[in-house]
């Protein structure tokens, strides 16, 4: 009677959890009891079954090894906890958007590693997600490299100093992002996890923590030379105006360009005390078509949800000529960027590598389905690996020089 109660229980519970199909009319189905013994009522045999099990559920109960309730009450009480079963089978769509949601709500580094008061601040500054780190810090080695005398490699302690501030600045700008868009963040699919638009953490709490990451980062601008610390501190103008970009033009991604490859510019400066125009003006350009390429993108994973919204993006201005304005600003950073290392006097193993850079803009522009979520994030993260091949043909390219 003791295990019939439980499972009466259990069998209540899910009628009535919105995560669960209901259990009612036609639809309901029996679960056989295995040799149920004496000391089940007869009536156990024509319970309602626990839950309407699609193949989705169906698989997930192979998987837990259920063969029947009444074996398995402990096992269905493990999975009622964790919300294992669904009503049906996640659709194509659904399971897009928890890929796309999976560094905001699922199990990482920092919930294994991280005290549990810490983890939102962490959540809160990107750290389960170095992508964004990688595409600030790209254009920074990009410079610091070009900038390296001929045949040298580029000054390492001058890469590790801005590697660790492309990640404070670029955490501090995730910070400053989710305090002005905490509004708009809950309406979005992807973004509605964030911690300060789920209300883990307050929006004081938010700016204390921006205080402390720009503190931080003033430690590392005190390492460079005075004009790069004022060219340095001149781009918190763009970081602060970011966010309200898109509230405001069509453009924000050409905005972000002109903020995430500032480094372009510093870099060089860091190393030579100066900016030669001739050579940091079209890697700055590069950068900021660059750009324009992988947040456009980006921007197309949240595109219903931004017109629902109200916020503006390349995306929505360019529709269905979006692949034919990429392949415009992917010739231009080729080009942007070839410019650059001829005034900067690389050798021809940069060329190679710019051809690589070009055949792998090219794949990411061809076949990008701007329709699928999945896919639009595939290609954003593949930018990584677009810088790095940019950095490598410069690092050889000045060695050779």
């Amino acid at each position: 009677m003791a295990a019939f109660y439980r499972l009466s229980r259990i069998s209540r519970s899910l009628r009535h959890r919105n995560s669960f199909l209901s259990a009612v009319g036609s639809n309901l189905h029996s679960f056989p009891p295995s040799n149920p013994g004496n000391n089940f009522p007869h009536t156990l045999r024509h319970l309602h079954h626990l839950v309407e099990f699609s193949g989705d559920n169906r698989q997930r109960a192979q998987f837990y090894n259920i063969s029947s309730p009444i074996r398995s009450i402990g096992a269905y009480q493990e999975l009622l906890q964790s919300s294992c079963f669904c009503s049906v089978a996640p659709s194509e769509k659904e399971n897009e958007s928890k890929n796309l949601n999976r560094d905001e709500s699922d199990r990482s580094w920092i919930d294994i590693y991280l005290p549990e008061k810490a983890r939102p601040y962490a959540r809160l500054a990107r750290l389960q997600n170095q992508i964004g780190t990688w595409l600030l810090a790209w254009p920074c080695m990009w410079s610091i490299t070009m900038a390296a005398d001929p045949g040298s490699l580029p000054d390492i302690k001058m890469m590790m100093i801005f590697g660790t501030g492309a990640l404070l600045l670029r955490g501090a700008g995730c910070t400053i992002n989710d305090l002005l868009d905490r509004d708009i963040d809950t309406k979005v699919a992807r973004t509605r996890l964030r911690p300060i638009a789920s209300g883990v953490l307050s929006p004081f709490q938010g700016t204390c923590f921006l205080g402390f990451q720009l503190l931080l980062g003033l430690g590392i601008l005190l390492q460079l030379n005075n004009f790069s610390r004022v060219l340095g501190a001149s781009s918190l103008l763009l970081v602060f105006s970011y966010p309200l970009m898109k509230r405001l033009t069509f453009w924000p991604q050409a905005y972000l360009g002109l903020t995430f490859n500032w480094g372009a510019l510093l870099g060089w400066a860091a190393v030579n005390g100066n900016l030669d125009l001739s050579v940091v003006l079209p890697l700055y350009a590069s950068g900021v078509f660059w750009t324009l390429v992988y947040d456009t993108i980006y921007a197309h994973q949240d595109k219903e949800d931004d017109r629902k919204v109200g916020v503006k993006s390349t995306a929505l201005r360019f529709g269905d000529s979006t692949k034919e304005w990429l392949t415009g600003f992917g010739i231009a950073c080729i080009g942007s960027l070839a410019l650059s290392g001829f005034n900067a006097n690389l050798e021809w193993p940069f060329y190679p590598f710019l051809g690589a850079a070009a055949a792998h803009l090219t794949w990411q522009i061809s076949t990008v389905d701007l329709s699928s979520r999945a896919d639009c994030n595939r290609k954003f993260l593949s930018n990584k690996s677009f810088g790095a091949i940019v950095c490598s043909g410069i690092l050889f390219g000045r060695l050779l020089s």
